[in-house]
């Protein structure tokens, strides 16, 4: 099922929005957690320009120097915001926390900390709500993880899980703020740095496992190749299924190469109507079956 890219647009302008004002009650406060959260929402904002980059691109049709279109640009660009929210998002947090620790200050005016990571909670959780829709939408009775997994759309996955990342940070920040100014405890700010940085470290090997996966080329799901092959061999002039190859180019673009053992008794005449009759079949049955190639053998 295509994406919408209703999550992107909107995680988009909430995190502009919020990087600007945690940026400056980081400056103004000295908060190290605050200053985390604000390095935080401007990868995010650099992720959701990549991948409107990546959709926008493998969009372009195919032509000579690409000949099977430009659909892995979406993974790719995938991959790249994931390689960034490691090394950016979650090695500068973790930077930042440890000289907060090895250098503490005492957080100014916390009020305003308080105050700009409300504002965000509100921004981010809208996003969050509007990723998980879209996301519910396209796993349908699919388990959670499972559709993770087996979700070729990075675009929506990359999107839910920067949005989720972008609220348990909140809280942890607010967590650290509060505590320190509790517990009068200037340490304990920097500590909650460190922690979001780990959190964006482990989202992005999540992140970076998924993208990388698609990058490299995934096969259709097992089920539809079944129903590919009996949908094959239910046709008159075939014999059997020998192999079949398949791999997403894209979200809704993919490449299946059958391999089948067509009677010996048919003309080559008959064996090239037979197969347009099936590429027909299989394209109506699966439409992003984009390119559908059926060999012959004995």
């Amino acid at each position: 099922m295509p994406a919408s890219k209703t999550p992107i647009y909107t995680a988009f302008a909430a995190n502009t929005a919020i990087a600007i004002t945690k940026l400056a009650a980081a400056f103004f406060t000295g908060s190290s957690a605050m200053a985390s959260e604000g390095i935080h929402s401007l990868v995010d904002t650099s992720n959701e320009i990549l991948l409107l980059l990546g959709i926008t691109r493998s969009q372009k049709p195919a032509d000579a120097k690409r000949p099977f279109g430009y659909g892995k640009e979406l993974y790719f660009w995938a991959f790249i915001v994931s390689l960034l929210f490691f090394a950016i998002g979650g090695g500068l947090s973790i930077y930042e926390g440890i000289e907060h620790i090895q250098h503490p200050e005492t957080v100014k005016n916390p009020i305003w900390n308080y105050i700009v990571l409300g504002i965000a909670f509100l921004f981010d959780g809208y996003s969050f709500i509007t990723a998980i829709k879209e996301f519910n939408r396209q796993r349908g009775s699919t388990p959670f993880w499972q559709a993770v997994h087996q979700s070729k759309d990075p675009s929506t996955f990359v999107v839910l899980f920067e949005d989720a990342a972008d609220v348990i940070g909140i809280l942890i920040a607010f967590t650290g703020i509060v505590l320190g100014q509790w517990l009068h405890n200037p340490y304990i700010d920097g500590i909650a740095s460190v922690l979001i940085g780990v959190l964006l470290t482990t989202v992005a090997i999540l992140l970076v496992r998924e993208s990388r996966s698609l990058l490299m080329g995934e096969a259709v799901p097992d089920n539809e190749l079944q129903e590919v092959k009996e949908l094959t061999e239910r046709n008159t002039a075939v014999n059997s299924v020998v192999n079949n190859l398949s791999m997403y180019l894209a979200p809704e673009d993919v490449i299946m190469v059958l391999k089948v053992n067509f009677n010996s008794n048919l003309t080559s005449n008959q064996v090239a109507e037979a197969i347009n009759q099936l590429r027909q079949v299989i394209q109506n049955k699966y439409p992003h079956y984009k390119q559908v190639f059926i060999e012959p053998v004995s």
